[in-house]
């Protein structure tokens, strides 16, 4: 159903789509500098020139004027922070000053659990000479220092935030710390604001962080990329680590054996078990063998693989010219090098060797379902119907090189030594098979003495007669690890999910979808924007509903990851687990709400907005989101910064803004134009969801 506006609003808008979450590379340790690529401008100044003609909005320019988007050339982006326990601490980098810690986990995975200390250094920094307030919500007590002032001293509760006097920044890079004690016992968190005349209350900007790169930083970044590497490589497959509340990773599963023959040729899978490296640079999996019987063990191995057979896929011809589009369409190129481009990046995954790793029919199903046979797999499911994927497959193959044609050998003998070869160099660590164990045995962690980290599948070169695995490290990668080494390892049993989420978003490539692409919000703005339970239900793809379905791309699913990553989201940013629940709608104000989203006297928010199954009246551009979905997803600290200035939000937004720098409503006939209370009303509106009433 569609409504007609009889009388419109002077405050129709015109808005168009930010879809809510997309992503594959090898881990590395967290670089935020690398956010910059995507930084928010305002690029879009001849559309926004509408805005300055809607009543009660404060300038473009009074925000662009004041906006301190300038990085320091010379410094990375983020902040410094060193998070202590007693005598255990851990120097990292941090987007941002917002944290939320639950009682009884830790704040790093480097520190144990219990009360603790944060202090986040580096710079703030400023396009112009400014005046900036800073606000704290937090528990417990917190010290900002500016250009080494005092600035805000004190014990924050929830319920009483602290806020400095106005605070005079200099052009360039000011020094900026703040230091955070949490309370003895319960849940801590932080969560630090700025303001001015020109912008309201908002996080501050990563783009407006900086921090020295010191010595001991790159020594502490090394060990946090030692401990990424030794759970990316399953050494604890190996390498017991005890027990204890472990990181998620460590149940991260390997492609399972069962029924490969029918899904993987021969060949390819004998070249890549080889010479892993040769095949795809920074893999995860080890070359198992050296010397002169190298090829014909891998043979036998992958013989023996190749026997495993299960129900095979029928191959469905399908359009390959369709299936560009779609590939284009769901930004493949993200993180594979298109498959009829001419140009390579290292750092993306060849999608050269499809035809001969799949067999037919086998890739259209491995698209359909990335997950079947591989929980943790990094390559994301975008929810593709048969059509789809053969289209897909189609492409690939068309632009693939060409498959060997060698039937795998059906030898007794033959598959025999390879079974036998799969129960004894560790394939069955990290793979299963049904009915079958692994015979290796390896010393348990506790007992891999660091200096010791030098041999076998660490050591610089493979000594004479050794049948370690050889991974692909490089040698900072080599060293990455000894460094984890020394450390006293507890870490592998300790999670934190804001840490997970700093970890898997940079593995998962989350970053080169997000602020890069039309309808992709900026990385950084998700977690204060989402509540944890619609994010875990909507990366894991239980979440059906597409915000916005008429965006051509998709939010891909990626189900192993999809909890952990909305709760480092939510905590990371500041916000608990679990959404804090809300108060009943309150009647009168939510009636109220129902008219301020209306065309007749309100800010006509129906224009470009549908509400449930009544539709936006009168969509210029694309359509909003529909407002039916707000409640259920948006935290309210969000909406209401939102509401009350989009643009001080996200810079790139077409929303417009209704309020003035004093955050006055310019409705006096709602609450005599008290911005906070109409902002509550929408919001009291918002809470009635899939029941809210369509505006009269």
């Amino acid at each position: 159903m569609t409504g007609v506006a009889t009388s419109p609003s002077p405050f129709q808008c015109h808005s168009a789509g930010d879809e809510d979450i997309a992503t594959s590379t090898p881990p590395t340790s967290t670089d935020y500098g690398g956010l910059l690529d995507r930084r928010s401008d305002v690029n879009n100044l001849g559309a926004m020139s509408r805005f300055f003609r809607l009543p009660g909005l404060f300038l473009l320019s009074a925000v662009l004027g004041s906006a301190p988007m300038a990085l320091a050339a010379d410094k990375p982006a983020g902040l410094a922070v060193t998070f202590s326990n007693g005598a255990a601490s851990d120097l990292t980098v941090w987007p941002g000053v917002q944290l939320y810690v639950g009682a009884g986990t830790p704040a790093s995975p480097f520190i144990p659990a219990g009360a603790f200390g944060a202090t986040w250094s580096g710079f703030v920094n400023s396009e112009l000479r400014s005046e900036y307030t800073f606000h704290v919500e937090a528990a417990g007590e917190v010290t900002v220092e500016v250009n080494g002032a005092e600035v805000i001293n004190g014990k924050a509760e929830a319920a009483k935030p602290l806020s400095s006097a106005a605070v005079k920044l200099n052009k360039g890079a000011n020094a900026f710390k703040v230091s955070y004690k949490s309370p003895a016992s319960g849940d801590a968190f932080i969560r630090l604001y700025w303001s001015n005349a020109e912008t309201p209350r908002n996080p501050i900007p990563i783009t407006a962080l900086s921090h020295d790169e010191t010595d001991a930083l790159k020594a502490s970044k090394a060990m946090h990329l030692g401990r990424d590497l030794f759970v990316e490589g399953r050494c604890v497959r190996c390498h017991d680590a005890g027990t204890g509340t472990a990181m998620p990773e460590l149940s991260m599963d390997a492609p399972a054996f069962n029924g490969i023959g029918s899904r993987r040729g021969f060949a390819w899978m004998a070249k890549w078990i080889a010479d892993p490296q040769a095949m795809r640079p920074g893999t995860a999996m080890p070359k198992l063998f050296h010397g002169a019987e190298a090829t014909a063990n891998a043979e036998a191995i992958a013989a023996y693989l190749a026997s495993l057979t299960g129900e095979a896929t029928k191959a469905t011809e399908g359009d390959a010219e369709a299936g560009k589009g779609l590939y284009e369409r769901l930004l493949c190129a993200s993180c594979h090098n298109p498959p009829d481009g001419t140009e390579t990046d290292a750092a993306k995954v060849s999608q050269k060797q499809v035809k001969a790793k799949f067999k037919p029919g086998a890739l259209a199903a491995f698209l359909q379902k990335p997950s079947a046979h591989f929980s943790w797999i990094r390559m994301p499911d975008f929810h593709l119907n048969a059509d789809e994927a053969s289209n897909l497959a189609a492409f690939l193959d068309k632009h693939a090189e060409a498959a060997e044609d060698k039937a795998a050998p059906t030898d007794a003998a033959l598959l025999e030594k390879g079974r036998k070869l799969v129960e004894s160099t560790g394939c069955l660590n990290c793979h299963a098979v049904d009915g079958m164990k692994s015979s290796v045995a390896s010393k348990p962690l506790k007992d891999l003495a660091a200096d010791r980290w030098t041999l076998g599948c660490l050591a610089d070169a493979p000594a004479a007669g050794s049948k370690a695995p050889v991974y692909g490290h490089t040698a900072a990668q080599r060293e990455a690890l000894r460094s984890f080494a020394k450390s006293d390892r507890e870490s592998l049993k300790r999670h934190s999910s804001a840490e997970f989420l700093n970890r898997q978003s940079a593995a998962l490539n989350c970053a080169e979808c997000h602020g890069k692409h039309e309808g992709f919000p900026a990385w950084e703005l998700l977690g204060g924007k989402l509540k944890t339970e619609w994010a875990t239900a909507f990366i894991s793809g239980k979440e059906t509903r597409k915000p916005r379905p008429w965006l051509e791309a998709r939010m891909p699913a990626f189900p192993a990851y999809a909890q952990f990553l909305a709760e480092g989201l939510s905590t990371r940013h500041g916000q608990p687990v679990k959404t804090v629940a809300d108060t009943a709608s309150v009647a009168e104000d939510a009636g109220k709400g129902r008219k301020l989203v209306s065309a007749q006297g309100g800010f006509s928010c129906i224009s470009c907005h549908g509400i449930a199954d009544f539709g936006a009246t009168a969509v210029f551009e694309a359509p909003g989101i529909n407002l039916a979905l707000s409640f259920e997803r948006l935290q309210p600290e969000y909406f209401k910064r939102w509401i009350r200035s989009p643009i001080s939000v996200d810079p790139t937004t077409k929303m417009p803004g209704y309020f003035d720098e004093q955050g006055n409503s310019p409705l006096p006939e709602f609450y005599e134009g008290n911005g906070p209370k109409t902002i509550q009303a929408l919001w009291e509106y918002m809470k009635l969801g899939k029941d809210m009433p369509a505006p009269e």
